[in-house]
């Protein structure tokens, strides 16, 4: 079996000290870990047709699910639209929100949809059945074509990508870059697929996903082949000093955003699931109080509100506090 790596050493084999941290954590119960009670959503719906001429947006679905118009294009990110990010329905996390803000259904057509890596959380076989017919193309990093075609997804539809592959979709250029991670569904598959972030390039318009990914000096070069950005989506949240390099820390996403030549930061990863031991809020407190450190423009918009972010006009309230 083919086993993907990462491009500088990342331990994630935690010794027993952390083990035995970890196990201690989980049983303190430690207070705000998840909301006291349901989180609302607003609710989306795709239009029936969008133009090239049109102010490019993004919506974002909580933790990394994010649907992208621009320049007359539409294309949905790591559409992880189940309840829970487990293997089995009755176990695992539960989502934050009272009524997720998006249904399948609610979709007219896609021209992408476009994935980071295999882990649950990001990958979810029910949304992928619900959406397979809504779309030509499912853009994914190598070996994940395997899952979408036991899943029933043709195989014409699929095309699978290593680091620094770029692709045309109409006009859009799209990259598929590093990222420090990991990847595998089950106990005996870790790192067979390949993780990684993803550039979307137009004419106008350059925008940066970073899946999930510690920090690392690919950010640094991928900004400097491909950026600036106008938005950077990051990941900031589910993190601690014990999966440090598999998961940024909130000032690291500043940082990586800095690395980047980002523009606006929305933070991503979070406001849905309890996969670590801060509280649910901290994502969101810490990476805005690095961003007005280093003067930089962050938008925290609320699960299922579309951010015109070209416009200069983006939500920045508070409103998990």
């Amino acid at each position: 079996m083919k086993k993907y790596q990462n491009q500088i050493p990342t331990v994630m084999n935690m010794g027993i000290r952390s083990m035995f941290s970890m196990l201690r954590d989980s049983l303190s119960g430690r207070a705000g870990r998840r909301p006291a009670a349901s989180i609302d959503s607003l609710a989306f719906k795709q239009a029936e047709s969008i133009a090239a001429s049109d102010a490019p947006r993004v919506t974002w679905f909580g933790h990394s699910a994010f649907y992208l118009e621009m320049e007359g294009k539409r294309l949905l990110f790591d559409p992880m639209f189940g309840s829970r990010p487990s293997p089995v329905s009755w176990a695992g996390t539960k989502r934050y929100t009272r009524s997720f803000p998006v249904q399948p259904d609610d979709f007219v057509e896609l021209d992408a949809i476009i994935i980071s890596h295999d882990h649950y959380d990001h990958l979810d076989y029910q949304s992928i059945r619900q959406l397979k017919d809504k779309t030509p193309r499912m853009i994914v990093p190598m070996g994940v074509r395997q899952h979408l075609i036991k899943w029933g997804v043709p195989s014409e539809k699929i095309t699978e990508h290593n680091w620094w592959d770029e692709l045309e979709l109409d006009g859009l250029t799209l990259a598929c870059t590093p990222a420090r991670h990991f990847s595998g569904r089950g106990l005996f598959n870790r790192d067979s697929t390949l993780w990684c972030s993803w550039v979307i390039a137009g004419r106008e318009t350059k925008v940066f996903y970073s899946g999930d990914s510690g920090y690392g000096p690919h950010f640094k070069e991928i900004g400097e082949k491909y950026g600036p950005f106008h938005l950077t989506l990051l990941e900031c949240g589910q993190y601690d000093e014990r999966w440090s390099a598999i998961h940024m820390m909130p000032e690291q996403t500043v940082q990586a955003h800095l690395d980047l030549g980002g523009n606006l930061l929305i933070p991503v990863h979070w406001g849905a699931f309890t996969l670590a031991f801060h509280s649910w809020t901290d994502p969101a407190e810490r990476v805005t109080k690095a961003a007005r450190k280093h003067q930089i423009d962050i938008s925290t918009p609320r699960i299922g509100e579309t951010v015109l972010f070209a416009s200069g006009q983006y939500p920045k309230t508070s409103w998990w506090g």
